[in-house]
């Protein structure tokens, strides 16, 4: 398109038609120039399909924001500039997602800790213990109930539930390497 055609309607023209609630000199608009706010962000944008997106968002947010387009203003600038801002906040995201992972990564606990192995071998010690055994453990070995209390709660004899835990609790240091 020449922009010396006189019959094509000037950006300010359709910017204040646009304004006036006109989709179409809107929609005009985004055909000059999202090629030239498509092409900005990809050139800061380190992922093209991201720039494309970020383009999408920025126009979209040009609609609801014509009405702040100064009369005198170019509108690729305009389009521009709200890209540069839609890219900013995108990154400044990022950024604190990362370091949010970053931070998380650095309070967790090792994976490959004595800790977490010593965990991972007391997980499969439960897992091997049957049902009731296994209630009766976590109940008053890793809640701290007493054998009456579990006894109700589990509908179990007494007797029952102190052997559950006698045995379970042997399993378990024999799972970790120590003796009962």
């Amino acid at each position: 398109m020449d922009a010396g055609d006189a019959s094509q309607p000037t950006d300010q023209a359709l910017a204040e038609a646009a304004k006036a609630g006109s989709s179409r000199a809107f929609s005009e608009l985004v055909l000059r120039h999202q090629a030239a706010v498509r092409g900005f962000l990809r050139r800061v944008c380190a992922d093209p399909s991201e720039a494309d997106d970020m383009a999408q968002e920025a126009l979209v947010t040009a609609w609801t924001k014509i009405g702040t387009l100064k009369p005198d203003a170019s509108v690729r600038s305009w389009f521009c500039g709200l890209a540069w801002r839609k890219a900013m906040t995108t990154q400044r995201g990022r950024a604190r997602s990362a370091a949010r992972d970053r931070q998380w990564l650095e309070t967790r606990p090792e994976f490959d800790t004595p800790a977490a192995r010593d965990q991972i071998a007391v997980r499969k010690a439960l897992d091997n213990l049957p049902e009731d055994q296994r209630a009766v453990v976590a109940l008053c070995l890793a809640g701290d109930w007493s054998h009456a209390e579990a006894a109700e709660a589990l509908g179990l004899p007494l007797g029952t539930v102190k052997s559950h835990a006698a045995r379970g609790r042997a399993k378990l240091l024999e799972a970790m390497g120590e003796a009962p």
